[in-house]
């Protein structure tokens, strides 16, 4: 089993929308004038090579990303930015450098459906892969009307033929969903049982970054429920002394620097 982390698009943002945390992205009355802290917000798609197929988890932010967020004023908030070649690292391309393409995908995993976790979705829908998430967040956004609620925008996955996980399930062998709700109704990690480099949890926005992880545990501008968000946080926690895995967050600009992106390298 080989597991390789695909560049998927970087976004911008004031991070307050991630981390609530006092001295870092909230300031003193002293400081009420200190420019606001803004920095990059990486997102970042796992794929699993197994024995039994390729498996994907996630597939972060679409190319067009200004057309389709501007009626959500999104765009204005988290923009994605450009290298000058015009080629940010979107998923397509970094299949592309392993020579793959979304046919060659067997499972597609949704941490849950927010526009920069399942705006590519769609070009799964291939007749071959199966597409999951988790049941919770699939009766989440049945309830949603208009054309986004919050960071769910129904387009990016309308008319999909989605299976609904409920609880924590192991999709195959070494390869296991955790429900992790509060970023959103049915948010979930991933956890990877590895041979050579160890077991892996893959949060998503289950916690944001390793400052968001603590202990204690910080919270975030968006969080649908705190309570809930807590308690996964913890559950996490649980899960990592239990089995000393590795934490990978799912937007740590600071952590993505050391992490091996394919196609120059992979764990196993």
């Amino acid at each position: 089993m080989k597991v390789h982390v695909l560049e998927s698009g970087t976004m911008e943002a004031d991070l307050t929308w991630l981390l609530l945390a006092p001295g870092r992205v909230i300031k003193p009355r002293a400081e009420k004038d200190a420019p606001r802290a803004w920095g990059k917000v990486p997102t970042h798609a796992i794929l699993i090579d197994h024995p039994e197929g390729r498996i994907l988890w996630d597939t972060g932010v679409p190319r067009d990303w200004q057309t389709r967020w501007e009626p959500t004023t999104f765009d204005q908030f988290f923009p994605v930015l450009d290298d000058p070649e015009g080629d940010t690292g979107y998923l397509d391309s970094s299949l592309k450098q392993l020579e793959l393409t979304p046919d060659d995908i067997d499972i597609l995993v949704l941490s849950h459906l927010h526009f920069d976790h399942a705006a590519n979705a769609k070009i799964f829908d291939n007749g071959k892969t199966k597409i999951m998430t988790s049941q919770a967040e699939l009766d989440g956004v049945a309830s949603i009307t208009g054309y986004n609620k919050g960071a769910h925008i129904p387009d990016d996955f309308k008319g999909l033929d989605m299976a609904g996980i409920k609880g924590d399930d192991e999709i195959v062998p070494g390869v296991s969903v955790i429900q992790t709700p509060g970023h959103t109704w049915g948010t979930m990690s991933l956890k990877v049982d590895l041979p050579n480099d160890g077991p892996k949890i893959f949060t998503s926005d289950a916690v944001y970054l390793e400052d968001s992880y603590g202990p204690p545990a910080i919270g975030a501008a968006i969080v649908w429920n705190n309570l809930a968000w807590l308690d996964s946080v913890e559950k996490l926690r649980k899960i990592q002394q239990e089995t000393g895995a590795e934490m990978i967050f799912g937007h740590d600009e600071e952590q993505a620097k050391s992490m091996k992106f394919a196609p120059n390298g992979y764990y196993s």
